[in-house]
């Protein structure tokens, strides 16, 4: 199963992100640090990545997978390339890839 059920944003301050998107639409948001957070309710899981060394250049489309390892091998076989190796994170583990037209996107496996 494939779903679409994140989108990541750059932002310069992941907190503010957050708060801005409680206050303004209602929306609940869950801190992970200064530079990272989660804002659930608004249909579409979102996040807010601050870290210069982690935020993406636009936002990231993230889709969820019940088997990231063939979820790889799909990726790669209709000819996308992996662009971050698989890595872990709070909640789960992902991996980055780009298709044909350029977009870069994310495939995650929540624990």
């Amino acid at each position: 199963m494939y779903a679409i059920d994140f989108v990541e944003f750059p932002s310069s301050a992941a907190s503010s992100s957050g708060r801005f998107f409680a206050r303004a639409f209602g929306w609940t948001t869950t801190p992970y640090g200064p530079d990272y957070a989660d804002v659930a309710g608004a249909g579409i899981a979102l996040g807010f990545q601050s870290d210069p060394d982690e935020r993406p250049p636009a936002p990231l489309v993230t889709i969820r997978a019940d088997d990231l390892d063939q979820a790889r091998r799909d990726v790669e076989s209709a000819g996308g390339v992996i662009t971050v190796e698989p890595f872990e994170f709070p909640g789960g583990r992902r991996f980055h890839f780009r298709e044909p037209g350029g977009c870069e996107l994310a495939v995650w496996r929540p624990t």
